[in-house]
């Protein structure tokens, strides 16, 4: 039995620290968490010690009460552990991402075929064309390119029966891949395009970022649906289990907003307070996940369906997120892909 086994859920006794709780309870590696808990601190000017599954982290600030700490990179998930005046604190159980590919350029959610493999894009600078625009991360993580030849490819999404599409921000195009990574034009005309998500009658929404959300019926006849603030980055588009479309599009304030648009294109403001929020997806009970920052601190919020937010994991530079079939997390930074395993599942296949 280890020590966190034998310490966890420990009583706080003769001033020895006792984790209560870690906010958020999942980070990234390089994520900063605050630990809340009692007699954390040493008297004396020194800081405490803290671990996460045995590897060593780095204390941002101490006090009495609360510790904000960063996840080393290399620690597994598994109970955090601070040592002060001489003594361990019981064991608080954190999930921690495993990194499974780097060097990429993500703008936008992952994506996971039916078999589950997850796709990406190395979407490089508008206008910059890269050697390879979607790579390929199968079921054990071996990556691989998967599509050359696209421009900014950004947004990526699958129909009901495993098609995927995919969209060029350069071009204001969105392309059918078939599965050995051939393209043809399905939809195009359409400025910034960039988010692209499928309604349960399986027409395609695009967000041009300059302000128009196109519908792109199965018959490729192309209406515009709704109208936003335009977004100086991308629109980043999810639908919710009742079939609202969920839309975000980060701006050059820190105070921006999740919109909510109903069937008939009616856009109405569903949360506002977020920093540059960005990738979106709901999980199988209806809550809204979406990269973020909340309160000045960036990872992934979780908002209610009755507008409560809360940040869920922390972590810099996320852009989106995907769930997995399996109760885990797909999540996207800026340069790399983790996986995060959550015990939150994914909405139902439509």
């Amino acid at each position: 039995m280890s020590i966190s086994d034998t310490l966890l859920g420990r009583k706080n006794v003769d001033g020895n620290p006792f984790i209560e709780t870690i906010e958020p309870a999942a980070s990234l590696p390089g994520g900063e968490v605050r630990v809340i808990g009692k007699a954390l601190k040493p008297p004396r000017l020194s800081r405490p010690q803290i671990s996460f599954s045995g590897v060593p982290g780095s204390i941002v600030v101490s006090s009495e009460d609360f510790v904000i700490a960063k996840v080393p990179y290399g620690a597994p998930s598994g109970p955090v552990i601070v040592h002060a005046n001489g003594h361990v604190s019981n064991g608080r159980e954190m999930k921690i991402a495993q990194l499974i590919a780097e060097n990429l350029h993500p703008v936008a959610n992952p994506a996971l075929d039916l078999e589950g493999n997850i796709y990406v894009t190395f979407s490089g600078p508008r206008g910059q064309k890269v050697p390879v625009s979607i790579y390929k991360i199968d079921t054990d993580y071996n990556i691989k390119p998967f599509l050359s030849d696209l421009m900014n490819a950004t947004g990526i999404a699958f129909d009901s029966e495993g098609q995927m599409y995919v969209s060029s921000r350069h071009e204001g195009t969105v392309y059918r891949v078939a599965s050995n990574g051939t393209m043809s034009t399905y939809a195009e005309g359409m400025g910034i395009a960039t988010g692209i998500a499928f309604d349960h009658e399986q027409s395609l929404y695009v967000g041009d970022r300059t302000g128009t959300i196109w519908r792109i019926a199965r018959d490729r006849q192309m209406f515009v649906f709704a109208t936003l603030e335009p977004s100086v980055a991308a629109y980043h588009l999810a639908f919710a289990p009742n079939g609202t479309l969920y839309v975000t599009g980060p701006t050059t304030s820190s105070f921006d907003a999740i919109y909510q648009v109903d069937p008939h294109g009616s856009v109405e403001v569903f949360y506002r307070g977020l920093g540059r929020p960005q990738g979106l997806a709901f999980d199988a009970a209806g809550n809204l996940y979406a990269a973020a920052s909340l309160a000045g601190k960036r990872g992934i919020v979780k908002i209610t369906p009755d507008k409560k937010a809360s940040l869920v994991v922390a972590g810099q530079g996320l852009v989106g997120l995907a769930f997995t079939r399996t109760g885990g997390a797909v999540l996207a930074t800026t340069n790399a892909v983790f996986h995060l395993t959550w015990g939150i599942h994914a909405l139902p296949l439509i």
